[in-house]
């Protein structure tokens, strides 16, 4: 149960900055221990004095001298670690974001290996166009063909099969004929409108 190996292996990375911590929580207890040195040295001092022990009162405050030259280095000690401490875990996180990068350009690549390539692209915008150019052309030529009488037909197929599919029924055709000229200028019109459309 508790010898199953763990999900997360621990790195060499990972090892050297607990390594650290550790050592540096170390230093922290150590500076405590000299603090609590350099109080009890400067007590000892007073009482010497106190009862004029002038000697003794010295050697306690060369005692407690040397306590605070033994901080003071350890607190270079601890700020150097502390330093070398982040520059260790931010050059993780910078090896993180690299490898975050280099995943993500070789997902781009893929991509763009899938695409066919910027060549690929440029003929497929090209046969597009033409395409679209080719079906204009066919209703531009299907259009000229079909006459007035049959576009009509068509039309009127067109929403009778509309209504047919949507349920809605069909409004009532007028029963009175629009002449020749209005019909085909609607038509042409409408035709123009489809144009439009179709180009934006």
């Amino acid at each position: 149960m508790g010898n199953s190996a763990s999900a997360h292996k621990i790195s060499a990375q990972d090892k050297a900055i607990l390594d650290m911590k550790n050592q540096r929580d170390k230093l922290h207890q150590y500076q405590r221990r000299i603090t609590v040195l350099t109080d009890r040295e400067k007590e000892i001092a007073k009482q010497m004095l106190a009862k004029g022990d002038k000697p003794r009162a010295l050697l306690a405050l060369r005692r407690k001298k040397y306590q605070e030259s033994l901080l003071a280095k350890t607190d270079a000690q601890l700020e150097q670690l502390e330093k070398l401490t982040s520059s260790v875990e931010f050059a993780l996180v910078q090896k993180d974001v690299v490898f975050g990068l280099q995943q993500g350009t070789n997902v781009l690549n893929e991509i763009h290996k899938e695409m066919g390539g910027l060549e690929h692209v440029e003929k497929l915008m090209g046969e597009t166009a033409d395409a679209v150019a080719y079906q204009q052309e066919v209703s531009e030529m299907l259009g000229g063909r079909i006459s007035n009488q049959d576009e009509d037909e068509v039309e009127d197929e067109l929403e009778a099969l509309q209504a047919e599919v949507t349920g809605v029924p069909l409004p009532e055709v007028p029963t009175t004929e629009l002449p020749t000229k209005v019909r085909a200028k609607i038509r042409q019109q409408q035709r123009e409108e489809q144009r439009q459309a179709m180009l934006a």
